[in-house]
């Protein structure tokens, strides 16, 4: 078996938030997605990945803010891990 990953970045720590950030992966070799090769995302919601059959299996810490850093920007805290499996060869 081979493996698909998606990784959707979300507004909020809910599923059904919409998705502002995302990376795929195919580990079957049948596709070379890269980052940056898409305006619109492969999914609005996490929700919807998950009617399309991807698997969740991994979601970020939520982890509050420290007092006085509440506006601070760094990375994209709201990740989700989404698989899909495949058989084929």
């Amino acid at each position: 078996m081979k493996q698909h990953v998606l990784v959707l970045y979300l507004a909020t720590s809910a599923l059904d938030a919409p998705v502002v950030g995302w990376s795929s992966y195919d580990g079957t070799g049948r596709t070379s997605p890269t980052t940056g090769d898409g305006d619109d995302p492969p999914y609005a919601t996490g929700v919807d990945a998950l009617r399309d059959g991807w698997r969740l299996f991994q979601a970020s810490q939520l982890i509050p803010p420290y007092p006085g850093h509440e506006y601070d920007t760094s990375f994209l805290k709201h990740e989700f891990f989404f698989e899909k499996l495949d058989d084929e060869p």
